[in-house]
């Protein structure tokens, strides 16, 4: 049996297509597209697609006018005479070969131009920024400014921002797709990629991910990025580069009048480095002098500043933290309650954590293996961007990080439970909720 054509049908068909692709054109922003030029990487590459999507467009018109006139001109018709053949016109030939030419040359002059410009080195008055990657989180370095952080980038709005991008591991590709460009991380050797956030881009947050397969976690491989004014910036460094002061100490008394300087909090431990330094230099002194010249010369830590959460909950509503706990991982949430920061500092220093993480400010403490934990109290994720940095998630994560994330390096912590990668039941130095507990305050507690 022959089928019957209905053009009806497929017309029906058509327009209820172009419909669909109609609304879902009209979604609203989608949240990691790169056809916004917020930096002047991604401006390059927005011009560039749209003069190639240009050109392709009237490549293709033509191609399918060309098309349907010859289908339609040359159809076969009862008594119709043969089409006369056009092989081996010169004319014709040339024509389509030079056509194909000209076009190229329109597209690759753009290409070539922009492949140049985005592959040129940055300028020299650029923030240097290196970036390191990990299975599977990342690690943030800003080698003018003495900052290592993780997970978390802060960038000045602006600026021109110079990435070394470099990987400890595996292959991993640096991506924020609405700041632009996706560069991959090679074992042995260093990328690089560098962009300039426009001046009005404001305080704002973007995703940021791990664009090549990496593992079992590489989908878990994520970061944000904070865009915030050169101001903000500042405050933001300035806090950064401080070590971590535990616990907050309320400021000592103010120095003379005379002496111009802000009063010192207790508990730094700056007195006996001031005192070593004038010995060295052959000014032996007492404590008391040492104490009251540390004072008069030892300023006041700088406040913390860091993205305001207010801002973070409004404008980023893109790629959020997971909530859900796996159902393998138990924890006594009653005891967050009861944490004390103090205790968990002692049981932190004592612990394996100290083989992994370093915190500035503690000498005891200072690998390199895992994040930087000098102010883990301001960032809003842990686990490589996978949870919210909150009591709850971190204490889970602390107690068995490799059931909370697919391949997870970090061991198990918690006592009784068996690390899935030794398979040995963690007894001695493993942790109690209590001791958990405690840990947990302590780190919430380093802003």
């Amino acid at each position: 049996m022959v089928g019957t054509f209905r053009p009806r049908r497929l017309a029906s068909a058509a327009l209820l297509g172009a419909l669909a692709f109609g609304l879902a054109a009209c979604g609203g922003e989608y949240p990691n597209s790169t056809f916004n030029p917020n930096t002047d990487f991604n401006a390059d590459i927005d011009a560039l697609w749209d003069k190639l999507l240009l050109w392709g467009t009237i490549v293709f018109v033509g191609v399918e006018a060309a098309l349907v006139y010859t289908i339609i001109r040359f159809r076969r018709r009862p008594g119709a005479p043969t089409p006369k053949q056009v092989h081996g016109n010169t004319t014709i030939e040339i024509l389509w070969t030079a056509i194909p030419a000209v076009i190229l040359i329109f597209i690759a002059i753009p290409t070539v131009r922009t492949i140049f410009k985005t592959q040129a080195k940055a300028a020299p008055d650029a923030l240097q920024v290196e970036v390191i990657g990990h299975q599977w989180w990342w690690e943030f370095k800003y080698p003018q400014l003495g900052i290592t952080t993780a997970n978390e980038l802060y960038l000045p709005n602006g600026r021109t921002v110079n990435f070394q991008l470099k990987t400890i591991d595996v292959l991993h590709s640096f991506w924020i797709p609405q700041m632009g460009g996706k560069r991959d991380l090679i074992s042995n050797r260093t990328n690089y990629l560098w962009f300039t956030p426009n001046k009005d881009l404001g305080t704002k947050a973007w995703n940021g991910f791990c664009a090549e397969f990496c593992g079992p976690s590489h989908a878990n491989m994520k970061f944000r990025l904070y865009t915030v004014t050169p101001g903000e910036f500042d405050q933001w460094a300035a806090h950064q580069k401080q070590p971590a002061i535990f616990p907050a100490v309320a400021a000592a008394p103010a120095a003379p009048a005379t002496s111009g300087v802000a009063p010192v909090p207790s508990g730094t431990g700056a007195a006996p480095v001031l005192l070593a330094s004038l010995q060295a230099n052959g000014q032996p002194m007492d404590s008391a002098a040492a104490a009251t010249t540390t004072a008069a010369t030892v300023p006041a830590p700088v406040p913390v500043w860091a993205f305001p959460k207010d801002r973070l909950e409004k404008e980023f509503a893109y790629t959020i933290p997971t909530a859900k706990i796996p159902v393998s991982v138990a924890f006594d949430e009653s005891l967050l309650a009861k944490g004390d920061a103090a205790r968990g500092k002692d049981i932190y220093s004592k612990s394996s954590c100290i083989g992994c993480h370093a915190i500035a400010g503690t000498p005891f403490n200072m690998a390199a293996v895992g994040p930087n934990l000098t102010h883990v109290g301001t960032r809003y994720t842990i686990a490589g961007g996978l949870y919210p940095n909150d009591a709850k998630h971190l204490a889970y994560w602390i107690k068995n990080a490799p059931a909370m994330k697919p391949g997870s390096l970090m061991p198990t912590l918690g006592k009784g439970l068996t690390d899935p990668k030794t398979k040995m039941v963690v007894n001695v130095g493993g942790l109690t909720d209590a001791d958990i507990a405690d840990i947990v305050a302590y780190l919430q507690a380093l802003k």
